[in-house]
């Protein structure tokens, strides 16, 4: 009988604190593998911190005693960071930022630096011709070859978006974490990120996305957690999560889910 893998992100009552002020409350939440979700909430619900929980940017309250580890990934209390990026991508915002502000630097060579988990190629190091062969492959993936020998200052905010993946898929991670993936993307190019994702998961590439659209719920994501002042509010399937009177309670104002087809707008209500 083979065991079950380990969660890919376990959180044991994960308190943060940013100052003086808690930005995470004894937060509980169990992700297995396979298990695509998405994480929702308004600005200043806890979102970015959780992100920055994960990839190691910020830190759980130590406990006194010792008990339970606050946070886990892949089953385990301490990681090195580049050895995380092996199993876990991420993708934000912030990271295109830094690339964007490299005006010499080529598609491919962005994609390279995710051996590196760095902005640029480390002058000591050398890249082997099998990165490079690796990075290829990870921009086929996403539909992104064309623009291996492009500078990244040139690329559409949609393209991108498309080498930021590959530069997380360049390990073959097993989960992606994507944190607010669409944001400055138009309607088209939504459209194509968002089907790209949906391609991953398929592939088997767990998926958990951070975000505040509810347009980016992909028929793969089947569990949604609802985050409201540092604490999980909700957490259950899209259809009993993403209701009007659960998200009008989360935002504490009238709003009203319109659905069309696969995809859910949150609105004003009328």
């Amino acid at each position: 009988m083979t065991d079950a893998p380990p969660p890919l992100i376990e959180l044991d009552r994960a308190t943060v604190m940013r100052g003086a002020r808690t930005v995470l409350d004894e937060v509980s939440l169990r992700i297995e593998a396979g298990e695509h979700t998405a994480i929702l909430g308004p600005n200043g619900c806890g979102k970015s911190s959780f992100v920055r929980l994960i990839t190691r940017e910020l830190y759980a309250v130590a406990r006194r005693p010792p008990d339970t580890p606050p946070v886990r990934l892949f089953g385990a209390a301490r990681w090195d960071v580049f050895a995380l990026r092996q199993r876990l991508g991420v993708v934000s915002n912030d990271l295109q930022r830094d690339f964007a502000g490299a005006p010499a630097m080529r598609a491919e060579d962005a994609v390279v630096c995710g051996f590196f988990s760095s902005q640029r190629i480390p002058d000591h190091l050398d890249v082997e011709a099998w990165m490079r062969a690796r990075a290829r492959e990870a921009l086929a993936e996403v539909d992104a070859l064309d623009l291996a020998a492009r500078l990244v200052p040139s690329l559409s905010s949609g393209e991108a978006r498309r080498v930021l993946i590959a530069r997380a898929l360049v390990h073959r991670p097993q989960a992606l974490l994507l944190d607010e993936p669409t944001t400055g993307l138009d309607v088209v190019a939504r459209g194509h990120f968002l089907a790209m994702l949906g391609a991953l998961a398929e592939r088997g590439v767990t998926l958990a996305l951070v975000t505040h659209h509810l347009e980016e719920v992909i028929p793969a994501i089947r569990r949604v957690v609802l985050l409201r002042s540092g604490r999980v509010f909700a957490d259950g399937t899209p259809e009993d999560v993403l209701t009007s009177a659960t998200l009008s309670a989360q935002y504490g104002a009238d709003l009203v889910v319109r659905t069309e087809g696969h995809r859910r707008v949150l609105e004003p209500y009328p």
